[in-house]
């Protein structure tokens, strides 16, 4: 989508270092689908992002507001990430 107008999902109670770990997350989907990114840093920020994101259903429900954003689907390129044995990681379509 490429449509830089938005913000991240965030929750104004997470502390400064939680914010920076779920804003890193996001920034890595996108690169995911922009230009490809290591598919170890990918699963290694998603073990920071669930530290902070603990329920599914949170989890759920900021994926798909990012998505609804930015057109980028975090739940695809953490499935990707685990599924695929290639060091890189590009999401190809949307």
């Amino acid at each position: 989508m490429n449509n830089q107008n938005y913000s991240y999902p965030l929750d104004s109670s997470w502390s400064t270092d939680e914010i920076i770990d779920v804003t890193k997350m996001f920034q890595l989907v996108e690169d995911a689908y922009e230009t490809g990114v290591s598919r170890q840093e990918v699963l290694d920020q998603y073990q920071k992002f669930k530290r902070v994101v603990q329920s599914k259903s949170q989890e759920k429900q900021l994926g798909k507001q990012f998505e609804k954003d930015s057109g980028y689907v975090l739940y695809e390129v953490i499935k990707q990430a685990r599924e695929t044995e290639s060091k890189k990681l590009l999401i190809r379509g949307n």
